[in-house]
């Protein structure tokens, strides 16, 4: 995780200066665990899952080395968009609010991720979220 922060530190310092510059939204990051705090792709249990937005397009997912995963491409809109995550252990629905914002760089963040869902548990860790799955 200490990576994708000092990759995006870097990011931010080397698109910061000039005038056509642009921030793209943070990233956002899940880690799939069960009641015991085991992670779900470590251990085999969630094998199959993807995330689709309400339209079904999908959106491209990339695993870290220590079996979280990331949302590539989201947040860069005005407003919000609902999402599906299914997967071979439990199904649910998250929306994500988003907004553009102007300043030395223009570009979007991230205001609000609301999670919708029977039988999660949702944890704001420090750059992930923990999502427990019963």
């Amino acid at each position: 995780m200490k990576k994708i922060f000092l990759f995006l530190f870097m990011a931010f310092i080397f698109t910061a200066c000039g005038d056509d510059c642009y921030n793209a939204p943070q990233t956002i990051a899940f880690e799939f665990v069960n009641a015991n705090d085991e992670n779900l792709i470590t251990n085999g249990t969630l094998s199959n899952f993807s995330v689709s937005e309400e339209n079904q397009s999908g959106i491209q997912l990339t695993k870290t080395s220590d079996n979280k995963v990331i949302l590539e491409n989201v947040g860069a809109y005005n407003g919000t968009k609902n999402y599906i995550f299914n997967s071979n252990v439990k199904n649910f629905n998250f929306s994500i609010q988003s907004s553009e914002f102007k300043g030395g760089c223009d570009g979007y963040q991230i205001n609000k991720l609301t999670f919708k869902g029977i039988g999660i548990d949702v944890k704001d860790e420090k750059g992930y979220y923990k999502i427990i799955l019963e």
